[in-house]
């Protein structure tokens, strides 16, 4: 006669995971959910501006070949408002089992929690670097109905008009927002800021003329530009963009203290297991060094550019550290939105 043994009381995933095991199959980043990331499975990139801008465009970019790479579906999902805030909250406070993660610029890392009193997280504990993204710079653009071709005839012409300009800016306090009032400051100007909830709302009323001037990401200018209603007239950033090289820096007109470099990273919830990190850090790696990932960048004049989750983090914290005696230098106090 036989005995009888108990069945072990394993959930379907577990059993299956263990038969996996069991034939030698061992998963790349594993959980107690099983490997990363289950196919089939939905990962989020969470955007905090509107569909439609420069970010959107290469988030959705960087999610189709991230799809492809890790072999299951991989959408932006955009939530637009309070300077990224909304969104950067969001992702913190989702399970930080690598389905949700976000792509933001550095103004959500290192000048938000600097400029805006609303801000609660802290970018260095609440958030998990994944990678870095994609470096490019802001360009001074402004509205043809401006008649200045250089940075000196705005400041002219801005200083003739005074109170009757202003400027647009994808949030108050992201780097759009500082450059601008960097600007008014050094060059002693009398200008209006109009924070928008991102590049593609600002773009409308830019092009309408109902702003004048705008520190805005180089896709966006370069796409703004192409309509004729908009010309640029300056790179913020240290050197000439190699993919605009016609286009002076601020330094070169005469205004210094607007010459920083802007980037987008990808950060995750904080907590995130090494495994996955490792996992997503690999496969965005191998996206953006693709020729079709850096020929689309390109085009905006951004540098597709990715690096370990160490390095986003030194890098996180020396742009907090530079930004901050930015901050400091203009006397920029905490705002609320």
């Amino acid at each position: 006669m036989s005995t009888m043994h108990p069945r072990p009381n394993l959930n379907r995933r577990r059993f299956s995971a263990w038969l996996a095991l069991s034939a030698g199959a061992l998963p790349l980043a594993t959980s107690a959910a099983g490997p990363f990331p289950e196919k089939g499975r939905t990962i989020r990139i969470v955007l905090g501006l509107a569909a439609g801008g420069a970010s959107d465009a290469q988030a959705r970019f960087v999610a189709n070949k991230l799809g492809e790479v890790l072999q299951t579906p991989v959408i932006v999902e955009n939530k637009p408002g309070a300077s990224f805030i909304l969104a950067t909250e969001e992702v913190i406070r989702s399970a930080p089992d690598g389905y949700t993660f976000m792509y933001a610029p550095s103004s959500v890392v290192a000048q938000n929690p600097q400029t805006l009193a609303q801000v609660r997280y802290d970018p260095f504990k609440d958030l998990t670097p994944i990678s870095l993204g994609a470096r490019g710079p802001l360009i001074l653009t402004v509205h043809t109905s401006v008649p200045a071709k250089t940075v000196q005839e705005l400041i002219a012409y801005i200083k003739a008009n005074p109170g009757k300009m202003s400027y647009a800016s994808f949030g108050t306090g992201t780097s759009s927002h500082i450059y601008g009032e960097a600007f008014a400051r050094q060059a002693g100007l009398d200008v209006v800021h109009v924070p928008y909830k991102g590049g593609s709302d600002a773009a409308k009323d830019f092009l309408a003329g109902r702003v004048q001037y705008y520190f805005d990401a180089a896709p966006n200018a370069i796409q703004n530009t192409a309509t004729g209603k908009v010309r640029m007239l300056a790179v913020a950033a240290p050197k000439r963009s190699p993919m605009l090289p016609d286009v002076p820096t601020m330094s070169e007109q005469g205004v210094k203290g607007v010459d920083m470099a802007s980037w987008l990273g990808f950060y995750g919830p904080p907590h995130m297991p090494e495994a996955v990190v490792a996992k997503l850090n690999a496969a965005l790696v191998e996206v953006l060094a693709m020729p079709t990932t850096r020929d689309f960048f390109r085009q905006g004049a951004y540098e597709a550019e990715s690096s370990t989750p160490q390095a986003l983090a030194a890098l996180t914290r020396s742009t907090y550290d530079e930004w901050g005696d930015t901050i400091r230098k203009l006397g920029l106090v905490k705002q609320a939105q």
